[in-house]
């Protein structure tokens, strides 16, 4: 849920390679003395979705996660705030609100036995790799749920990721605060008339492959795939809380419910 105001004293400032992201860094820079990330108490990232997803992705990875206010000069901008040349911060930085999402932590075990782990912030996809429709065991809760999904692949969406993938494919969109997660299956055929569930996210699931030598499966978590998977395992990581700071009235909560009065 959204926080009071926070004091943010050091700053750090990461903009995306495109022209428009790059021109808006050189115009900030002088708006004040930025710190290098590994010294801030909060970051400043010019981009899109995508690029805030890399950096919160890199934070994880680094061990140190710390508040991140985005300003979009992307595309969608679900994630940030409005880019405005005239703003000056660190003062709209310092009057932000804050909201905190919890990543799923996954482990993916490939066909050649190894282990990987991952974290996805939006969603972890399971995609067929060739033209044969993939089969997937799902398990909800330590209980076999589906024992054969035959499709073209499953998603598992976090709220602050239910309005991206999940969306597109005909998934439902959840409250921030829900506590929940959407199992969205992609383009089903057996069982034809399953479209899917809403999870408490304290339940752990797993993905199991069948049949993988011939309907091989990949999985994509936010924008990392691993090929040749046999099983995934996951959950909500708990331990590792992220911070989104959005302007007053521009919560990510409430993007989420207007997104579900969009009609064109």
């Amino acid at each position: 849920m959204a926080s009071q105001v926070q004091t943010y004293q050091r700053l750090a400032l990461l903009a995306s390679e495109t022209e428009r992201a790059q021109e808006a860094q050189v115009a900030l820079l002088a708006q004040g003395e930025w710190v290098p990330l590994a010294e801030a108490d909060a970051v400043v990232v010019l981009g899109g979705d995508g690029f805030m997803l890399q950096i919160l992705h890199a934070m994880i990875d680094a061990g140190r996660v710390i508040p991140a206010y985005g300003m979009n000069l992307g595309t969608v901008g679900f994630l940030m705030n409005r880019y405005d040349k005239r703003a000056v911060l660190p003062a709209r930085v310092n009057k932000a609100r804050h909201w905190a999402i919890s990543p799923l932590r996954v482990e993916a075990l490939t066909q050649d036995g190894e282990t990987h782990l991952l974290n996805a912030i939006n969603e972890i996809s399971l995609l067929r790799e060739t033209r044969q429709t993939a089969k997937i065991e799902v398990t909800v809760g330590d209980r076999v749920r589906i024992r054969e999904l035959v499709c073209d692949g499953v998603l598992v969406a976090t709220p602050a990721g239910s309005t991206a993938y999940n969306l597109s494919a005909q998934g439902p969109i959840l409250p921030l605060d829900s506590k929940m997660l959407a199992l969205t299956p992609i383009s089903p055929f057996r069982p034809r008339r399953w479209r899917g569930a809403i999870l408490p996210d304290r339940m752990k699931i797993v993905l199991r492959v069948l049949d993988p030598a011939k309907r091989p499966v990949a999985a994509v978590a936010d924008q990392k795939e691993l090929r040749d998977i046999a099983e995934v395992r996951l959950e909500i990581a708990r331990d590792c809380d992220l911070t989104l700071l959005f302007d007053p009235g521009q919560s990510l909560e409430e993007r989420i419910v207007a997104e579900q009065f969009v009609t064109a």
